[in-house]
This record gives C-alpha cells, structure tokens and sequence, in this order.
C-alpha cells in the first residue's frame, strides 16, 4: 500500500492507504481525528472544515494523494495550538460565551470556517461584516445561525 505523509496539527504523520481514500476518513477512521464530521460526503454541508495550509478546505473531497508531505492540516483538534497561550482559540472562546451550540455536531466546521474567513478578511485590511458571513455556507441542522453570526464577530474581534 502506498504511504501518504503531511502534517497533521503541527505533527508529520505518515499512514499506509490507497491513494484514492478521502482525507476525511484518513483523519477519522485511520488517526483518530473526529473533530471534522461526516455529514454528506460531497462537500456541500462542511461539517468536516478543516484547514489546509491555513484555508478552509473540505477533506470529504479531498484523496488523501492530494495532500503534499509538506501540507499543513489544521483541524479543531488542534486549532488552539495556532494561538499563543490559552487553553483555547479566541473563536472557541467566543462561541462558548455566546452559547451557538445546541447538538454541537457542525460546530467544529462552523469555526474552522470562521477562523478562516476572519484570517482572509483580516489580510484584506478590513473588519468582518453581514455580506462576509452570508459567504459562509456550513449547515446547522439546528438552525442557530443568529448566534453562530454573533460569535463569529465576537471571535474576530478577539483574534
């Protein structure tokens, strides 16, 4: 079998797998990473948004050959390590103190997605603001949008 290697939060990683495997089920089923959730497998609901070299990307349609060894894979297992010091990412925090979850399964998703967009935003030299988020397309079944809305402001003035 051949061996795909990249960094997986900070860490080189190297699993035996076929080329053809989506990264997401190398993540979940082979490392034991299950922050990224499955939802629908053809990236249309992002419960499994990670990052890639520091973008949001979807690995439910990515092969696990897409990945170079030099690849950075952040998922919310490790997003906290991309800040200095706290315990937790300023966008975890945020969504804590603003209360967004209710079943918690795109939660995961829904910040990394965030995180993000705040980055990209902020490297355009400009706050966050209502048209940004409506660019955001990851699907709360739960329907707390207004509050997902509120922390992803709430985290970007943290960050």
């Amino acid at each position: 079998m051949p061996e795909q290697t990249f960094i997986l939060n900070g860490e080189r990683v190297t699993v035996d797998i076929e080329d053809n495997v989506r990264l997401l089920w190398v993540l979940r089923d082979v490392l034991g990473v299950t922050g990224p959730k499955y939802g629908c497998g053809i990236n249309v609901c992002k419960a499994c948004t990670s990052h890639i070299n520091g973008k949001a990307f979807n690995p439910c349609s990515v092969k696990v050959s897409d990945i170079k060894d030099t690849d950075e894979v952040t998922t919310i297992e490790g997003l906290a390590d991309t800040t200095p010091g706290d315990d937790l990412h300023p966008m975890q925090e945020a969504w804590l103190d603003r209360d967004v979850a209710q079943c918690g399964y795109c939660q995961p998703g829904q910040i990394m997605a965030a995180v993000a967009l705040v980055k990209k935003v902020a490297a355009e030299g400009r706050s966050i603001n209502d048209n940004d988020l409506d660019g955001i397309r990851n699907i709360c079944r739960c329907g707390t949008y207004s509050r997902i809305r509120e922390a992803i402001k709430d985290g970007a003035s943290r960050m």
